[in-house]
């Protein structure tokens, strides 16, 4: 058995850290408003969805005005990232202005409602345009970086096997990290972080210390929200086909990792999702192996969520959360 688990364990790790990192991209949406505003903006996973959508179309618009074959692969990638992360970023900002800033002082139930309604908005509203230009709503991403890298694992341990690995994977794994790093930097060492973290904090004392409170929190949307489309495109490549309903399992095991991290901890949300899809390619390769072949790999989402209840039983605020004390 043991064996069997290290023959693949490179190719494994390899697919766990690209998916992983999708997990962690998109749990930074869900942990920068659960932190500032204490909503769970299940709409968040659309928004990664519509990403993909967007950034697809353009993709195959520069492949029909043959702009695509004029200019590096590379290049096109990073273009499509960047008017994606505008697009989604914007559309972030229009959710939280139209739907949820309304509602900032009602219960959070209602405010989680209508988190849930604006993603099925979504969902919906996709899918008709979608069927409306193409007459089918799963769509096949661009064909770009399908190159295969051989990782040489055989040469370090004979146990291991060789992994294969996508140029797509590479450019997802990197341009997760930085986007990672930005936002840690942009958190941490910038005005607006400061602004966002004293938000945060107290956002009753912010205001009173001349903070926009407005402002801050549509820049966190519009922040987190351009970060998911961007990982919707990175995962339209990777992945090729995409439909209107990706984000929402996509989504609920983002905030899985979130929560494993700590909700609301922006280091914790991007050790979470790793961990995670670490942790689900694992099961989907070796739950056979372990259980003598009762569950196959298609229990991996049953493991995902397995792991969130334990989190939420054994240490609910997290692996890097703290515990609040409440003072009577």
């Amino acid at each position: 058995m043991l064996t069997e688990i290290l023959h693949t364990l490179p190719q494994v790790l390899l697919d766990g850290l690209t998916l992983g990192a999708v997990y962690a991209i998109v749990a930074l949406g869900y942990t920068m408003v659960y932190g500032i505003l204490e909503l769970i903006n299940f709409a968040h996973g659309e928004i990664f969805m519509t990403g993909a959508f967007i950034g697809t179309a353009i993709f195959l618009t520069m492949t029909g005005l043959g702009v695509m074959s004029a200019m590096p692969a590379l290049l096109a990638l990073i273009l499509v990232l960047v008017v994606t992360s505008v697009l989604t970023g914007v559309l972030g900002m229009g959710i939280e202005r139209v739907a949820y800033r309304p509602l900032r002082k009602a219960p959070k139930l209602i405010t989680l409602i209508t988190a849930i309604g604006v993603s099925f908005l979504l969902q919906d509203l996709v899918r008709f345009i979608a069927e409306l230009k193409k007459g089918n709503y799963i769509i096949t991403g661009p064909s770009l970086f399908t190159n295969q890298v051989t990782v040489e694992a055989s040469s370090l341990f004979s146990t291991f096997n060789n992994a294969q690995l996508k140029s797509s994977s590479i450019i997802l794994i990197v341009t997760a990290i930085i986007m990672m790093f930005a936002l840690d930097f942009f958190i941490n060492r910038t005005k607006w972080g400061m602004a966002m973290r004293a938000v945060a904090q107290d956002r009753e004392t912010a205001a009173l210390m001349s903070v926009n409170v407005n402002k801050v929190i549509s820049l966190t949307f519009f922040v987190g929200s351009a970060l998911g489309g961007a990982t919707g495109v990175l995962f339209a490549v990777q992945y090729g086909t995409i439909d209107p309903y990706i984000g929402f399992i996509l989504g609920l095991k983002a905030f899985t990792a979130a929560v494993l991290g700590g909700i609301g901890n922006i280091r914790g949300a991007m050790f979470g999702g790793v961990l995670l899809g670490l942790l689900e390619m694992f099961a989907a390769a070796n739950l056979s192996i372990l259980s003598g072949g009762v569950l196959g790999g298609e229990y991996k989402d049953v493991f995902a969520f397995a792991i969130l209840i334990l989190v939420l039983i054994f240490k609910p605020e997290g692996i890097f959360g703290k515990a609040v004390t409440e003072k009577v």
